[in-house]
């Protein structure tokens, strides 16, 4: 199944804030990392640039890991309180570079409620095609990210944080080397 556009946008941004918790670093330890990872993920909207925002969109980060991993009905109910408690209202806008898309909240909303709202409608979009499979852990040992499969085969395994494939595969091939030598 493929997904608009706004919904796999939405879904990556997820998994980058969620995996951004992964990081040896926290890229949300500060407002300016907050900073770069609204860029880096486009987000626009209005900003309070407090640490009551950051704080904010860490839990957020937190309820979303829950969120990424629950069963259907769990799923279910964890975004029907997240648009319930944003007074989500869909509605059709078009900006910056962006066709036609869906936002539930305005834009001078809380930004982690319009973060929240955001991957709400895409895990909505997912709920409803039963695609909850394509939401995943990492499969490399040493990794506990989260996985976005969008490929057309299922077959996506490892996240994008690094290099947790590359790292895997060579580990598998010395693996097989040292068993024939």
């Amino acid at each position: 199944m493929s997904f608009t556009y706004d919904t796999e946008v939405a879904l990556a941004s997820a998994a980058a804030l969620i995996n951004s918790a992964k990081d040896d670093v926290d890229p949300l330890d500060t407002l300016e990392g907050l900073d770069r990872f609204l860029e880096e993920q486009r987000f626009s909207g209005s900003r309070t640039h407090t640490e009551a925002e950051l704080d904010a969109v860490r839990a957020l980060r937190a309820e979303l890991e829950v969120l990424w991993f629950a069963d259907e009905d769990d799923a279910v109910a964890l975004v029907n309180a997240i648009l319930r408690r944003a007074n989500a209202l869909p509605q059709l806008v078009r900006h910056d570079e962006w066709d036609w898309h869906l936002h539930a909240t305005a834009p001078e909303a809380p930004l982690e409620e319009r973060m929240a709202t955001e991957a709400a409608m895409a895990l909505a979009d997912v709920i409803r095609g039963h695609e909850l499979d394509r939401l995943r852990s990492c499969a490399a040992e040493d990794c506990d990210g989260v996985v976005l499969d969008l490929s057309r085969n299922r077959s996506k395994r490892f996240c994008d944080m690094g290099n947790c494939a590359n790292r895997t595969h060579v580990k598998a091939y010395r693996a097989r080397k040292a068993r024939s030598a």
